[in-house]
């Protein structure tokens, strides 16, 4: 652990989150602005992420308020650490690369505070992201350690070539990945991502992160991915120009969001649209276990024609009587027919999960858009299930302080 902060620090940093809530958003874009002038810096992060919306601007101000409101007790972060160390992992972001985001920090809010950024701030701050630095890096060399030490584990960029491409629907296809020196490959936790360098159309470098959507496998990954018509690139380049036989260049599984080796009560996977993939995977994983926990898979999908992966996941069911799989269509086709395509027509809701699964005593996993997980989480909550059975991955930006 690094040295603890000084109590003066403690107080200058807390002194400054009034500051901080009403200029966040802008001392961050002025530090992303500063920070991408370098481009070897610029390409470690996640370009998806820095769109017109804003919206990791935003979440990076949230977590750097958030920070500062709890520096004096950084161990309720835990779970946000978590999340940042994962994705730092995941993007290959090293000790090395720590001074360049310090700096354009400290210079982003000396920027925009004006004479209001006293020598005496700047100093907490640069005190402050520091100890903040050790932690995350500390935590990043756990990992990366324990992911070498597994069999088949590894660090950096692997090349994986890909064994299968299949359609699952009118918009996902699975990519089966093997990697190309013929090793074994590190066992995932069901529900983590894998992070790859891509370059389509032989332009600038781009980094996306891609659910695994397999049962853990010391030979290969899935993953199964969502082409974005209005996208920037990944999807469409793994769609249109990835095929079998093409090599990609993969990071080690990464990811705080999955189900727990040692998970002994029932499970609800709840997902919409491709947000299927981390369940699909956590519902492998337990079918290939036995029957020891109960399970209802519970996917939200447009219609059949959007609906992937719907045999594989028959298929499960049938292979354990403890797996329950339902299926909501919320505008449904004209070839699709009820009870038989799908089991369920307009949005899952609580109404339904109480009426049908063990809600109130369930953990539940969640996967899919912001809609999606805005609108259940929060009916879940007022239903009475407890926070902390209660477990979701998004896509897009998340709350962190350095990868994006």
């Amino acid at each position: 652990m690094p040295k603890p902060l000084r109590p003066s620090t403690i107080a200058v940093v807390k002194e400054t989150v009034p500051a901080l809530a009403a200029h966040g958003s802008t001392i961050t874009r002025e530090m992303y602005s500063r920070l991408f002038r370098n481009e070897h810096i610029r390409m470690l992060f996640n370009q998806a992420n820095q769109g017109e919306s804003g919206a990791q601007t935003h979440a990076l101000a949230a977590a750097i308020l958030g920070y500062a409101r709890n520096i004096d007790n950084p161990g309720v972060l835990g779970a946000v650490i978590e999340r940042i160390t994962q994705k730092h992992v995941g993007y290959n972001i090293m000790s090395e690369h720590y001074p360049f985001v310090a700096e354009a920090l400290l210079e982003a809010i000396a920027h925009v505070l004006g004479e209001a950024a006293t020598p005496e701030i700047l100093s907490a701050w640069g005190e402050a992201y520091w100890f903040l630095a050790e932690i995350l890096k500390e935590r990043e060399q756990t990992i990366r350690n324990g992911i070498l030490a597994a069999e088949g584990g590894w660090t950096g960029w692997r090349e994986f070539r890909v064994m299968e491409k299949l359609r699952e629907s009118s918009v996902i296809t699975s990519f089966l990945l093997r990697p190309d020196d013929g090793g074994k490959v590190v066992l995932h936790k069901p529900g983590q991502y894998l992070t790859f360098m891509l370059s389509p159309d032989g332009g600038d470098t781009i980094k996306r992160n891609y659910s695994i959507s397999s049962a853990p496998s010391s030979d290969t990954y899935r993953i199964s991915v969502k082409r974005e018509a209005n996208g920037n690139g990944g999807s469409r380049y793994l769609h249109d120009q990835v095929t079998v036989g093409s090599v990609l260049k993969v990071s080690p599984p990464a990811g705080d969001f999955f189900l727990p080796a040692d998970q002994n009560g029932p499970v609800i996977l709840l997902s919409g649209g491709v947000g299927l993939t981390p369940m699909v995977s956590m519902l492998e994983a337990v079918v290939n276990q036995g029957p020891h926990i109960d399970v209802h898979y519970v996917h939200g999908a447009l219609n059949g024609d959007t609906h992937a992966m719907r045999e594989r996941v028959q298929t499960l069911a049938r292979r354990n009587p403890r797996v329950a799989a339902t299926t909501f269509y919320s505008a449904p086709g004209v070839d699709d027919v009820l009870g038989k395509t799908h089991d369920a027509e307009g949005f899952i809701n609580t109404d339904w999960l109480l009426a049908n699964t063990s809600l109130l005593t369930a953990d539940v996993f969640l996967c899919g858009p912001r809609p999606f997980l805005r609108t259940l989480v929060d009916a879940l909550v007022k239903v009475g299930v407890q926070s902390d059975r209660i477990h979701y991955e998004y896509f897009g930006p998340a709350d962190e302080l350095l990868a994006a």
